[in-house]
């Protein structure tokens, strides 16, 4: 029987290195991982005036943010993010009723008839991005959903794919990807190494 892969948000709460921890992606590779995905949506949209950009918290409002940022830059357009808190409706909420809402802040001019492209730091299991959709399917009708994600590690429990990728880093269970961003960690990083036990479990995080 195999163990199910654990349960929790897009990345670690403790994203300090642990023994055996390698970078796999620096600051300014990050920045160059964001700046191709900003043109792969603006080209796969046409040109992006219909986008909105809404990250998953923790790590996937200031990627938005960035995103939006660099779309800016290229396209001089102001592209409407924000940020969709999905702990309400998680498929594991029985195992871990007690959990800390994050804010959800839909851009003026809502959802309906937009190609919203959700934002996530790492994809992993697809359970977090499941829970998306159907947060989504009560904050309004969207034309399209798109998925942007820093790191994409493997291990799909769901058949969700990403549309958007900054690095496919093919990842052992026994393995951690942690993500660290200057807005919320104080430096840019991804970090692989041994899975960070949670309490009470003896296994990584779920995705």
């Amino acid at each position: 029987m195999h163990a199910r892969k654990p349960a929790g948000g897009s990345e670690p709460a403790d994203t300090s290195p642990v023994p055996g921890t390698r970078a796999v992606l620096d600051g300014s590779e990050i920045n160059r991982a964001l700046t191709r995905i900003a043109h792969e949506v603006l080209e796969r949209t046409k040109g992006g005036r219909d986008v909105t950009l809404l990250g998953i918290p923790s790590r996937g409002v200031p990627l938005a943010r960035r995103l939006a940022e660099r779309i800016e830059l290229v396209e001089n357009l102001t592209v409407p993010h924000g940020s969709l808190d999905v702990t309400m409706y998680r498929d594991d909420l029985r195992s871990a009723p007690v959990r800390t809402l994050k804010r959800t802040e839909i851009p003026a001019g809502g959802l309906d008839d937009r190609v919203v492209v959700l934002v996530d730091d790492v994809l992993f299991s697809g359970r977090t991005v499941r829970a998306a959709l159907d947060a989504l399917n009560d904050l309004g009708r969207p034309r399209a959903v798109q998925l942007a994600v820093l790191v994409d590690r493997g291990h799909r429990e769901l058949p969700i794919r990403a549309d958007y990728v900054g690095k496919n880093l093919p990842t052992s269970l026994r393995e951690s990807v942690t993500v660290r961003l200057d807005e919320t960690d104080g430096d840019d990083a991804v970090l692989l190494g041994p899975a960070r036990p949670r309490p009470g479990t003896t296994e990584g995080k779920d995705v």
